[in-house]
């Protein structure tokens, strides 16, 4: 049997799959848990890594091995190679004046859209660089390249400074429809013009795993280009063209296997490109599945028990709304804003009615994001460990007003990642078919009263 592995190194945890590289059986796992913040040393990604790696059994038979990581994430290294602060993540809003400074600068959304996909907004890499330039210019200065933090842990696993055309897409510097950097742009956010990883395409070799990394290897394990999570949670879900998955992890997104580039001058939309050489347009919220773990914390009850009061309270919960903007939001972009409650009244004010508010409005808040792609798909497809909530599953296709496919449950990221080790084994020009499990078909009469008081009180704070 030939085995792969495949990294999830995502905002909470690290994860690693170890799978047949022919069928896609699992054959064994491990976890280990990042530390809370918005701000990380790169180390701890290492450390769990490490961890995960060990608790997996190690890569004892593995012949090839890729990472998957959150996107956007800012690790900058100076010419020794030394990370010079803290990594920046995806969901550290404080570049959001940044982001608004670019926009402006370049002459609008529009010249952003048509230049790099998207409009960069604190998430993104660009505004991050703009940040440290102006608020830590001695960090700024000593900084000679910058990665991502699926780049940084391939390198430090195998030596070579790399990404691939999915992950690079999301930086704000890269070009899916020309499948180049635009340098420019980095000059003018950051001042400077760093050194930056190759690009790969989906099938290029990113070096072998070393032994001075300090991961026991006992033979020669391959590593695959890696990507971004949202790119390896395609793969992993096996989304073909003609699907929307819609993923509640600690962000939400909203995303379709596309055969060309897109640009969305409004700025919802993200062009990003995917792991298999196509393209992945995605809208991102910053608030997903910890708006449901904060409403059962709020209640002092567990997952099943949130479950069951949800499903216990009338559809609509009675006129009282919940919206999620529990963290700032990135779509729509209020980095600012906070969550808040409509229609608070005695007959809403019991736990069944707050927790249907919460559900309701996390998947109305997805709903949106949804839309903003603009299709018209032939399944959408329920994934993440928000998905894992039964009250979730059977209110998204009252929300939705349509049916909604739930896979089973995997480490999608860390399962795409191991697909992609695969192919890099089998070489083709598809990655291998595994076989993924039938997903589970959930259906209700469309609600859309739900979501026209959702709009009526989104805006209002």
């Amino acid at each position: 049997m030939t085995l792969v592995a495949g990294v999830d190194s995502s905002t909470q945890s690290c994860k690693v799959v170890i799978r047949d590289a022919r069928t896609g059986a699992l054959v064994r796992q491990g976890r280990a848990a990042h530390p809370e913040g918005t701000e990380v040393d790169p180390e701890a990604w290492w450390t769990a890594l490490r961890e995960a790696l060990d608790r997996a059994g190690g890569l004892e038979g593995v012949e090839s091995l890729s990472v998957g990581a959150q996107q956007h994430g800012m690790v900058c290294l100076d010419s020794s190679g030394a990370v010079v602060r803290k990594a920046l993540l995806w969901n550290d809003t404080r570049s959001a004046g940044a982001a608004a400074d670019l926009v402006e600068e370049l002459g609008g959304p529009r010249r952003w859209a048509e230049a790099v996909g998207s409009v960069p907004v604190a998430s993104f890499t660009v505004t991050k660089l703009r940040w440290l330039a102006e608020h830590e210019p001695g960090s700024a200065r000593r900084t000679a390249r910058v990665c991502l933090p699926h780049d940084w842990l391939t390198w430090r696993l195998g030596g070579e400074f790399v990404t691939d055309r999915g992950d690079a897409s999301g930086t704000g510097y890269w070009s899916p429809a020309t499948g180049s950097y635009r340098t420019d742009l980095l000059r003018v956010a950051f001042g400077a013009e760093p050194g930056l990883p190759t690009v790969l395409g989906p099938r290029d070799p990113a070096g072998e795993v070393r032994a001075a990394a300090g991961v026991p290897v006992t033979g020669t394990v391959r590593l695959a280009p890696g990507t971004g999570d949202n790119m390896a949670a395609a793969l992993g879900v096996g989304a073909e063209p003609g699907d929307v998955v819609v993923s509640i992890g600690t962000s939400g997104t909203a995303f379709a296997v596309a055969g060309g580039p897109s640009a969305d001058p409004g700025g919802l939309v993200a062009g990003f490109a995917d792991a298999t050489g196509r393209f992945l347009p995605l809208v991102c919220t910053l608030n997903a599945a910890r708006v449901l773990q904060a409403a059962a914390q709020v209640l002092g009850v567990g997952t099943d028990e949130f479950d069951r009061l949800a499903l216990t309270a009338p559809a609509g919960a009675g006129g009282l709304v919940h919206v999620p903007y529990l963290e700032g939001e990135r779509t729509p972009n209020l980095p600012g804003a906070t969550g808040s409650l409509h229609g608070l009244t005695l007959a809403t004010s019991t736990p069944a009615h707050l927790a249907r508010a919460a559900v309701e409005g996390l998947l109305c808040h997805l709903a949106d994001a949804f839309d903003a792609l603009g299709l018209d798909p032939a399944r959408v497809l329920l994934i993440g460990g928000g998905a894992r909530s039964e009250a979730v599953r059977r209110i998204a296709p009252a929300v939705f007003g349509r049916p909604v496919f739930v896979p089973e449950p995997g480490e999608y990221v860390a399962d795409g990642a191991a697909r992609q080790a695969a192919w890099l084994l089998a070489g083709g020009d598809e990655p291998p078919a595994w076989e993924t499990g039938a997903a589970r078909r959930y259906e209700a009469d469309p609600v859309p009263e739900i979501r026209a008081r959702y709009a009526e009180v989104r805006g209002l704070g």
